[in-house]
């Protein structure tokens, strides 16, 4: 959890068991890795259009629901052209 906490303040992506993907600010963690983001988005993914940006707001993730979580860096994403992206949706994680 000690690395978790220096991306406290920054923006972060979370792969969730289920294959869910969220982009936001993290706000704070517990011990057992349940996170709180804010201004988080899902990106939705699909093979024939492009990404699907929902807004989420204020978003709390269970700990035993994250995959992995990662630092985003702000200047490369801006670049992104979600519109314009297709790609197939990540299957839920097998155990």
């Amino acid at each position: 959890m000690s690395q978790l906490q220096s991306y406290v303040g920054k923006k972060i992506l979370a792969v969730t068991n289920d294959g869910r993907i969220l982009v936001g600010i993290l706000c704070g963690l517990d011990q057992t890795t349940n996170i709180i983001m804010q201004n988080c988005q899902e990106r939705i993914f699909s093979e024939d259009e492009g990404v699907e940006v929902v807004d989420l707001g204020l978003y709390l993730i269970r700990g035993d629901n994250i995959a992995i979580i990662g630092l985003l860096d702000e200047k490369e994403d801006a670049e992104l052209d979600l519109e314009n992206i297709q790609a197939a949706p990540l299957l839920a994680l097998k155990h």
